[in-house]
């Protein structure tokens, strides 16, 4: 198989996918799996999650990738969020990591 394009999703929205093709016909076991595991970890609903998007989108340095990650992931508190940010080249005030955390936790 060859991967002609990429595009980073909410774990939202491949439940859905995965949720959709699983009535259309039996899923392989790479797809089984990753519905599974979307079922145990995937917990806001569509109007949270745009919510969340919504207010995310005010942190202007917060490109989509990030948004997305935060999203999936839900950091509940600052360490959490700093992990999620280990590998990124963006520098976040203690401000800024305080307002996405509160985020989380009140729409979450």
């Amino acid at each position: 198989m060859k991967v002609t394009n990429e595009k980073l999703i909410l774990w939202s929205e491949a439940k859905k996918i995965l949720d959709n093709k699983a009535k259309e016909k039996a899923l392989g076991y790479e797809q089984k799996n990753a519905l599974e595991h979307l079922k145990k970890f995937c917990k806001l609903s569509g109007k949270a999650t745009e919510e969340m998007i919504n207010k995310l989108k005010g942190i202007e340095r917060l490109k989509d990738r990030h948004i997305i990650s935060i999203v999936n992931m839900l950091p509940k508190d600052m360490d959490e969020l700093r992990i999620l940010f280990a590998n990124e080249i963006i520098t976040l005030s203690e401000e800024e990591k305080k307002k996405i955390v509160t985020i989380v936790k009140k729409i979450g």
